[in-house]
């Protein structure tokens, strides 16, 4: 009987690797975070949502009655787009968004009739999601970290 003994550190080294960085996401979730909220924050500045479409102006009783100086939404004092961030939930998802509470309405928009409370319809405009060009980040990140486990 012949028994063959394969000793390559290199191979064990590198299949350790990809075990630990298949079950460990979190270095690879941690950038996609990054990415994705630096992302979301240029929409503020753009004006665009993921799917490149051009937020609504605000209206002119915006305008005239609030405190908005112009016709670019979401842009007069900067709050919500400063306070996209990203949290690791567990060890296998992102969460990108901000605490702010009107951050929902400003994502979907709403409409007086649900929303008494409101002066005004407010429309739709998605700051958060993912556009192609985050897809491809996304992609990129997480086959360097695959690449990098070698």
């Amino acid at each position: 009987m012949i028994d063959i003994t394969i000793n390559d550190q290199a191979i064990m080294a590198a299949l350790r690797n990809l075990q630990s960085s298949v079950t460990n996401l979190r270095p690879a979730l941690k950038e996609i975070g990054e990415t994705l909220s630096e992302s979301t924050k240029k929409r503020f500045v753009t004006t665009t949502g993921p799917d490149g479409e051009r937020w609504a102006l605000n209206s002119v009783l915006s305008t005239l009655l609030g405190d908005k100086q112009g016709d670019r939404p979401l842009t007069d004092r900067g709050i919500l787009g400063d306070t996209i961030n990203y949290q690791l939930l567990g060890n296998d998802s992102v969460q990108i968004g901000s605490p702010m509470e009107y951050a929902a309405m400003q994502q979907f928009g709403g409409a007086t009739a649900e929303f008494p409370h409101l002066w005004g319809d407010i429309p739709a405009r998605p700051f958060l999601g993912i556009s192609t060009e985050d897809e491809s980040a996304i992609l990129a990140i997480i086959r360097d970290h695959l690449e990098s486990t070698f």
